[in-house]
């Protein structure tokens, strides 16, 4: 059998510009092409997409999944034994974090505040308050500000140590896609774009392709938010700008 580019993306989840930047890389290229010069895939194309798909999802990076697919050594069982074995490891970190957010759970019932102490252990230099009465003025009679507001309220210590983690964790790959030379509307660039959008989601409210956009364009048009990405990497907010947008119009 052979696949239009098309047919694989549809059934595989992804998009036809992410199967073009896999074959522009030598990741996963077409067995064959029509007549026309468009792109034909078999079935085995097909088993190696549903195996980057795999690795993708375990957060692996495109290089090293190629290299990965591409040991002479490896076959497909060595790679569902590999695959089953990272899925064990992360059922056992996530059944870290659930018991880690039930002990928050219970802090947040205890409605337990931040101690100065902590406060400077969790933001250290950064001070949430510094800004809190220019946000409100902006942003107070949003439903977002309102959710935000409702939901930080009841954070503990240990529920802003994983925001912080989680951050920290995203700011560092994000920076490595950079490193890459990647450009800002690669696939790579863009799912971590995502990955920030669904961080604000998750933390703080629902934050929409519009609202992410709003936001990209403040992280370039506010020092105090650039300030913030170039300590990560110099580029950074104008990079992450840029990949949002792309995001964005890639989900439109």
């Amino acid at each position: 059998m052979a696949y239009t580019v098309g047919q694989v993306a549809k059934a595989a989840g992804v998009t036809v510009r992410t199967l073009h930047h896999y074959d522009e890389i030598g990741l996963l290229s077409p067995s064959g092409r029509s007549g026309a010069g468009y792109r034909r895939y078999d079935d085995a194309d097909l088993e190696r997409l549903q195996l980057i798909r795999y690795y993708r999802e375990l957060g692996f990076p495109l290089e090293e999944i190629a290299a990965i697919l591409d040991d002479p050594a490896s076959d497909p069982a060595e790679h569902l034994r590999r695959q089953h074995e990272l899925l064990t490891a992360r059922i056992g970190k996530l059944q870290e974090m659930v018991a880690a957010i039930e002990i928050a759970m219970e802090a947040r019932k205890m409605n337990i505040p931040l101690t100065p102490e902590e406060r400077f252990e969790v933001f250290g230099d950064f001070d949430p308050d510094a800004h809190a009465e220019e946000a409100e003025r902006r942003w107070g009679g949003t439903e977002a500000y309102r959710e935000s507001a409702r939901r930080t309220a009841g954070y503990s210590k240990d529920d802003w140590l994983r925001n912080k983690a989680e951050n920290e964790d995203w700011g560092r790959r994000f920076a490595e896609v950079m490193a890459s030379g990647a450009p800002a509307d690669s696939p790579a660039a863009m799912d971590l774009a995502e990955e920030h959008r669904q961080l604000i989601s998750r933390w703080f409210y629902d934050c929409s392709y519009e609202i992410h956009t709003g936001l990209a364009d403040m992280y370039v048009g506010d020092p105090r938010f650039t300030e913030y990405f170039e300590k990560i990497r110099p580029g950074m907010a104008a990079y992450l700008a840029e990949a949002i947008h792309a995001n964005a119009i890639s989900r439109a």
